[in-house]
């Protein structure tokens, strides 16, 4: 068995357990990436539909790229340019209020660079969390006002 080919049959099941998901490439998958952050980027993906049909109104997300492999060099220069590690997933501007969410998969922990993180934030007033799944993820949105309508 060849490298690509175990590969491919990880991501494949990594895929099936996405929910929409109807074809695979090898474009989706990031190189480096641990197969336990997979289940995160299904959860991430999830998140971005709901985002791009029900996001209330004046409302600005993004997504901050920490998470991935990175080659040393590599590395040291994007420090070098702020980005910081533990870093949330997804950031939110609404109503001049700022809000960061972690996302985990179930039974996952945050790394204690998120943790700090997420008390530094905290710390400058803005509303920041982390959510095991998808479930949770979307009350925590909708609650804040950031998701409109209900999830049915």
């Amino acid at each position: 068995m060849n490298w690509a080919g175990a590969r491919q049959r990880k991501c494949r099941a990594a895929l099936k357990r996405e929910p929409g998901r109807k074809s695979f490439s090898m474009r989706h998958v990031a190189v480096g990436q641990p197969a336990r952050n997979r289940s995160e980027d299904a959860i991430q993906r999830a998140i971005i539909r709901h985002l791009e049909t029900r996001a209330a109104p004046n409302t600005f997300w993004f997504h901050v790229p920490n998470g991935g492999y990175r080659r040393p060099a590599e590395a040291k220069i994007l420090k070098s340019l702020g980005v910081v590690r533990g870093t949330p997933d997804l950031c939110f501007v609404k109503d001049g209020r700022a809000y960061f969410l972690e996302l985990k998969a179930p039974g996952r922990p945050l790394s204690p660079a998120q943790e700090e993180v997420l008390i530094k934030l905290r710390d400058c007033g803005a509303i920041a969390t982390h959510a095991h799944g998808l479930d949770q993820a979307l009350a925590w949105l909708q609650a804040r006002g950031l998701l409109k309508g209900e999830v049915q």
